[in-house]
Formats: structure tokens, C-alpha cells, sequence
């Protein structure tokens, strides 16, 4: 089986990659293949069959290839909420929850979740282009690049003023001293209800569903249990991270899971789907609402459950 991740060294697949590393996979009896793909390339392998299963934060980006969600489902969550963190330079006059001041600022994203940032930056009545800059980093498309890694480089460097992006990135920023957290909506920072706009979770299509839903249920499972182990012993994170990460990053992964643990929670709310939909419709990838029995295969709720 193979999966691709649009973030390896990053807080927002974590569970798959606990789920992985702990041996749960191969406790289902699964043999997988992780494979770290930039979103839209992710999208186009799941599209194209030469991966089985997609994990994504910025999942709405399915329907870049999926149009209306037609065959395709989401099976479970990998954490809740939009994960991303806006991080600017450490010497910047501005104080937390301030998104005005990002104004003058040159700012990146990862193709995909640059959606969720515009969109918080319109709603906040900053337009891009003319008070704010958004530039891509040139090599951050990568087939290999984890964005938020190579972001906190980046800004370190003093090639941005700052970035959009998921935690682990804000975490290797704030600790070498290069960046400080301006916006992280998933803890009260949120301007325009943005921790609405998605939440990490594996996609499949249809078309596998109908061929291989057993090891689809066995995927499922050992995420779940893997999100369970993780809220019962967060330091798991520290062997997870030394066996996936680089250095560094397996050092600071602790601390990082530890504060996402209330987040890692499998169960795909209704209210969530509706609100992703609704984001999904105002950036141009849907044109329509979809009954959540369209977006989610509600056969694997019961597996949600431990």
C-alpha cells in the first residue's frame, strides 16, 4: 500500500507517521509505503492510482482533482482544526493576534494551505498583492521539501519576513531565535473563524474503496490507535521523530505533540465538513454545498470510536 504525505517533518500527519513507526500497520497485517508529495502532486498521484491514500492538511485540495468530492471520500481525521501557524521574524514590533501587522511583509505558503492564508488575511480586510506580499520560495515544490522546515530556513536566512505553516516549522523558527508565532487559530488567534476552514485527514477514492475497503478499515484502525497512544503517552513522539526526523527535529517533536494531543482526534464532525465545504466554495474549488455522505464514507465512523 502506498500513501502519500504532503508534510513529513511536521505535527499535521503525525499519526501516520506514529501509526507507522510503532508498528501498527504491520500489526493490520499491512505492508506501507509512506511517500512525502506536495499537495497538488499528492491530489494527482491519488487521482492517477499510484498512491492508495492521500494525508492532508489542507484536504479540500482534493477537489482540485475530485470535482464536487465524485470519487473520492475522506475515511478519518489525523487532528482537528486548520493546523497551520502564521510565524513572522523575531525582531518585529508586533504583538500576539495582531494580523495587521503583517502589512508591508513578504510572506510564503505551501501550495494548497496559501488558500487558508489568503482567505484569513481577505477576511481581515488585507489584500494580497497590494498590503501584503505572498512569494514562493524557489525549490519549496520539491518532491522531497518539508515546507515548514524549509520555511523556518528561509526566514532564518532573512529570505521572507514570515510564514504560513504547520507547527514544527514554528517550532524550529521560535527555537533558533529566527521567528516568533503571530497567528495560531487553533488557540484563540483567529480572525475570521479560520480554524474552520479544514483539518488534517486521509482521503482515498471511490474506486479503491470498492477494491480494497478491508485494508482501507485496517488503515483506519491503526491511526486511531495511534492518535490513542499519543494522547496516553505523549513522549512516544520522541521515538516516532527519531525514527522518521532529522536531528533536530526529533528533538523538538516532544514538545510539539504535547501541545497538539487535544487535537488528534479521529471523529469527522458534520459541522466541520459543512464549514470546510463553505471555504472550499469561497476560494472557487466548489460549486456547490455536498451532503456530508458525499465527502466522508460514514461506513468508517464506527471505526472511530476506541
Amino acid at each position: 500500500m502506498r500513501i502519500a504525505a504532503v508534510d513529513l517533518i511536521s505535527n499535521t500527519c503525525f499519526p501516520l507517521l506514529a501509526a507507522d513507526e510503532l508498528g501498527l500497520f504491520k500489526a493490520e497485517g499491512l505492508h506501507v509505503e509512506i511517500d512525502l508529495l506536495p499537495m497538488l502532486r499528492g491530489t494527482q498521484a491519488l487521482h492517477n492510482g499510484s498512491v492508495d491514500l492521500l494525508a492532508a492538511g489542507s484536504v479540500y485540495d482534493v477537489l482540485t482533482q475530485f470535482p464536487e468530492w465524485k470519487g473520492s471520500k475522506i475515511i478519518v481525521a489525523l487532528s482537528q482544526g486548520t493546523p497551520w501557524l502564521l510565524v513572522v521574524r523575531a525582531d518585529l514590533a508586533a504583538r500576539r493576534g495582531d494580523i495587521n501587522a503583517v502589512k508591508g511583509l513578504r510572506l510564503t505558503a505551501a501550495e494548497g494551505p496559501d488558500h487558508a492564508l489568503k482567505q484569513m488575511l481577505l477576511r481581515a480586510g488585507i489584500e494580497p498583492g497590494r498590503d501584503v506580499e505572498i512569494v514562493e520560495l524557489p525549490g519549496a515544490r520539491g518532491r522531497k521539501v518539508s515546507f515548514g522546515v524549509f520555511a523556518a530556513r528561509a526566514l532564518e536566512l532573512g529570505q521572507i519576513d514570515g510564514f504560513w505553516a504547520n507547527a514544527m516549522g514554528a517550532e524550529l523558527a521560535v527555537t533558533r531565535g529566527a521567528g516568533k508565532v503571530l497567528i495560531d487559530v487553533r488557540r484563540g488567534d483567529d480572525p475570521a473563524d479560520v480554524r474552520s476552514f479544514t483539518f488534517a485527514a486521509m482521503a482515498t477514492t471511490d474506486a479503491y474503496l470498492e477494491r480494497e475497503a478491508p485494508d482501507a478499515e485496517r488503515v483506519v484502525r491503526a491511526v486511531v490507535k495511534a492518535q490513542s497512544m499519543l494522547r496516553a503517552d505523549p513522549s512516544l513522539a520522541r521515538k516516532v521523530g527519531a525514527g522518521k526526523f532529522p536531528v533536530e527535529a526529533a528533538e523538538l517533536i516532544t514538545r510539539t505533540i504535547e501541545r497538539d494531543i487535544p487535537f488528534y482526534d479521529p471523529v469527522i464532525p458534520e459541522d466541520a465538513v459543512a464549514s470546510m465545504n463553505a471555504f472550499a466554495h469561497a476560494i472557487g474549488h466548489l460549486s456547490r454545498p455536498v451532503p456530508y455522505e458525499e465527502v466522508v464514507d460514514v461506513r468508517f465512523r464506527k471505526l472511530w470510536v476506541q
